[in-house]
């Protein structure tokens, strides 16, 4: 057999039929290096069918979030993958290899570009008109850049939210008797129910999609299903009366349910919701319209599925408007409700806040944010010796140590084990070097990859989410993310990707990722040391630039070198 046709045959191997895509495990390469293999590994990953949301579809979550442009495509990428040097990197534009360029070792192995279009045609009706030409795909965040975990990737994050939530509005980070109403248990919003459950809290989760109920059953993240809303609050109410965490969901349209428990005056000490309303098409289902006939009219007719989707929404945030109103703390969780609502003719849809401007921005100040790593071995035994390791690094971050101490218990892996955690600037290298580290001894067994969402300090340019309401002004400054990902591509790492649109769809969002791996080398310590400090350092930098106090802090503290607020300052 000729070396290509035995290329062709390991492709087929690992990704012809899309229904049992399973990434390799174990310390056998298949690619050249594992500067390749890991970018190998974590595409196939994105696409196993613990993970990805519609793997028959290429689809990973949010709605239509892809990991590839098509079959073939992501053929391509794996065979392209298979060969590539360790002085080659290869293109990816919008889900389809275009080129493989001679660079140098120390350049990223892979750049990609996923829906960028010119701002004066950045709407839904030319993406969708393009995609369907076969042009281009929707990334998401981390589904189109190969580095999503399953709905663990958000989970800490949601736990961090909700954590700081209570810190704000009720003196603790504790939601012991507390309730939550939200909505949504897709790839980002199943993380829901175990984020509440793991800070204390009552959650009543709605969901218009039986099988996501019967995913979060299954992989642990949802307590209880109850068998109508009554029965939901009864069991909400009864726990947290006794202090004990629950996670209840409810199978109906949170259109409907969000409404009428507005009209009831039922009282939640938290109301938000993570529907994938950012792409009302694919990622909302109209109150009016039965979940099981919704994929066919939103392909017969999607002008009139998009009108009902966006009244639908219209009811659904003036309900959270209802429950404000209330006394209800109620806040967006990023995924352009409002935003949709506001278009559709609802006035007062921005009288809630965003989540990041509420709870987190004095976190991004800090370079605080999503530090993920995965263990290409495929053994969680591995995933335990780096836990007990940060958990020795950082004995004096209480989220974080609670955190560690709750995940392996009660979070499934889906796909290769992965883990999650919020680290700052400075901690994030320290992190990824033990883990080289760990890897180099053989403590874990086989190189490790270390990302981290789109959704962080500095890499995203999101008026309604991580930039909302930035103090000077500079929401819709879109130069962040582009610099985020041009200065880790000089600083070494892995891949690289830029995207738009994630989280809250076409036209809103510019937002960069990163992946780098520990292999054990010294090169690679270099790597993590200057691409660990690089990526969240951007994010100090571009809070201090907005006049942050806490930034200005930080940066001072780590001696950040800031040109424009050096001379501003003197």
């Amino acid at each position: 057999m000729t070396v290509a046709a035995s290329r062709d045959a390991l492709v087929e191997s690992l990704c012809g039929d899309l229904s049992a895509i399973r990434a390799p495990r174990g310390t056998e390469l298949n690619a050249r290096s594992w500067q390749t293999e890991a970018p190998l590994r974590m595409l196939l990953n994105n696409l196993d069918s613990e993970v990805a949301e519609h793997p028959e579809r290429l689809v990973v979550y949010g709605g239509s979030g892809r990991a590839a442009r098509s079959h073939e495509a992501l053929k391509e990428i794996v065979r392209t993958l298979l060969r590539l040097r360790e002085d080659e990197t290869l293109l990816v534009q919008s889900g389809k290899p275009v080129a493989v360029f001679r660079t140098s070792e120390w350049a990223p192995r892979v750049l990609i570009a996923n829906s960028l279009l010119v701002p004066r045609w950045a709407t839904w009706d030319e993406f969708r008109r393009l995609e369907a030409e076969g042009l281009t795909m929707f990334g998401q965040m981390t589904a189109g850049s190969w580095i999503y975990i399953g709905t663990q990737g958000i989970l800490q994050g949601t736990y961090q939210t909700f954590a700081a939530a209570g810190e704000k509005h009720f003196g603790s980070a504790d939601l012991a008797g507390r309730t939550i109403l939200t909505a949504g248990l897709g790839g980002m919003g199943g993380a829901q129910p175990l984020a509440a459950t793991m800070a204390g809290a009552a959650i009543l989760c709605v969901e218009v999609d039986a099988s996501r109920i019967e995913r979060r059953l299954e992989t642990r993240y949802l307590d209880e299903v109850a068998d109508s809303l009554d029965d939901a609050l009864s069991r909400v109410r009864g726990a947290a009366a006794e202090g004990r965490p629950l996670s209840v969901g409810l199978l109906a349209n949170a259109a409907t349910v969000f409404p009428e428990l507005a009209a009831r005056g039922e009282h939640f000490d938290l109301v938000t919701d993570q529907t994938a309303a950012h792409d009302p098409l694919t990622g909302y289902v109209p109150a009016e319209v039965p979940f099981e006939e919704a994929a066919a009219l939103r392909e017969r007719d999607p002008q009139s599925y998009l009108r009902l989707a966006r009244e639908s929404i219209v009811a659904h945030v003036r309900a959270m408007t209802e429950f404000v109103r209330g006394g209800c703390y109620v806040f967006d969780y990023g995924n352009n409700l409002r935003g949709e609502a506001h278009e559709a003719g609802l006035a007062d849809a921005f009288s809630y806040p965003g989540f990041v401007p509420t709870y987190i921005r004095p976190l991004f100040c800090r370079g605080i944010g999503p530090f993920r790593w995965a263990v290409l071995s495929g053994d969680p035994a591995d995933i335990e010796v780096i836990d007990g390791a940060l958990s020795s690094l950082f004995p004096d971050d209480t989220l974080l140590q609670r955190w560690l101490e709750l995940a392996p218990g009660r979070v499934a892996f889906q796909g290769l084990p992965a883990r999650i955690c919020w680290l700052g600037y400075g901690d994030r290298a320290t992190a990824g070097l033990a883990i080289n580290e760990l890897v180099r001894s053989g403590a874990v067994s086989a190189p490790v990859v270390i990302g981290r969402d789109h959704l962080d300090a500095g890499s995203v340019a999101s008026p309604y989410r991580e930039t909302e309401s930035m103090r000077d002004g500079s929401d819709a400054i879109a130069d962040w993310p582009i610099l985020n990902a041009l200065v880790n591509v000089a600083a070494g790492a892995t891949w690289v990707s830029v995207h738009h649109g994630g989280g809250v769809g076409i036209g809103n969002s510019i937002h960069a990722g990163m992946v780098v791996v520990a292999d054990g080398t010294d090169r690679a310590a270099q790597r993590l040391e200057r691409v660990l400090t690089t990526d969240p350092g951007t994010g100090v930098v571009r809070h201090a630039d907005a006049g942050y106090d806490e930034a200005l802090v930080a940066a001072r503290e780590h001696g950040l070198d800031l040109p424009s607020i050096a001379r501003d300052a003197s």
